[in-house]
This record gives structure tokens, C-alpha cells and sequence, in this order.
């Protein structure tokens, strides 16, 4: 596949899907729409000391969506919300501005490289993060 932003590394990301499912107790849950487009993902979060100690993501979505939920799936764990904030202020900043993806080891979101110059799938790749940002915000 050519296209730029269906690359092979995210369909890779997408197809490993690291953190697929729900979590049997989770402590929140968030659950982001994409009106554009119907894409919807929840997550689960197992926190404690309001880090993240588990994470699960069940997604209705496309790929771009899939493989940004799969990063998070593999390495938010420890994570706060003030930290997811940064990530994702940091990913919009990629998409948008300078290209620069974050630090390690989310510096795999520099494989959303072909999405920068497609606004209107800027908002695919950040959802996995505004549903982790919504679980906290909605913690039980």
C-alpha cells in the first residue's frame, strides 16, 4: 500500500493491537466519538497513586486509530494524566507544526508522518488519547 497514510509500520501497530480489549475491573473508563467520521474507541485504565497500571481499548475505528491505541497499549503503563496531556499536546504539536514526534518510547508516533498534511485525520490518531484523558477525568 502507496498511500501515506495507511503506512506499513501502522498497520503493523494496528494489527499487534498491545492492550486490545477491556479490563474485567477497570478503576475508569472513557469513551471518545469521532463525529466525522463514526470512529469510537473506549478505555479502560486500572490506576493506582493515579498512575496507570493497566490499560485495555476496544475500538470501532480505522487504522490510524487502531495503531494509536496499540502504542498507548504498549507503553502508557506508569503514566499520569498530566503526562498523557503532555503526550498528547506533544502529538498534536507533530501533526501540526514541526513533525518532531515525542520522546521515547512514544517516538513511534513519528510513523503518522503522512497524516500531518490531512487535518481532518489529525483527530484519529489523538482519540485513543482524549478517551485515556476522559477515563481520568471520569475515574470512579
Amino acid at each position: 500500500m502507496s498511500d501515506p497514510l495507511y503506512k506499513k509500520p501502522l498497520l503493523r501497530l494496528a494489527a499487534d493491537a498491545a492492550g486490545a480489549g477491556r479490563l474485567e475491573e477497570p478503576h475508569a473508563t472513557g469513551t471518545v466519538r469521532n463525529p466525522a467520521c463514526g470512529d469510537s474507541i473506549t478505555i479502560d485504565l486500572a490506576l493506582e497513586d493515579d498512575r496507570i497500571t493497566g490499560i485495555a481499548f476496544e475500538t470501532k475505528a480505522c487504522v490510524l486509530v487502531q495503531a494509536s491505541a496499540s502504542i498507548l497499549g504498549a507503553d502508557a503503563t506508569g503514566l499520569n494524566r498530566d503526562e498523557i496531556a503532555c503526550l498528547r499536546d506533544a502529538v498534536v504539536k507533530m501533526l501540526t507544526n514541526d513533525g518532531n514526534p515525542p520522546p521515547a518510547p512514544f517516538n513511534t508516533y513519528h510513523h503518522f508522518d503522512g497524516v500531518c498534511g490531512h487535518k481532518s485525520r489529525h483527530r484519529c490518531v489523538l482519540l485513543p488519547l482524549e478517551a485515556v484523558l476522559a477515563a481520568f477525568d471520569q475515574r470512579k
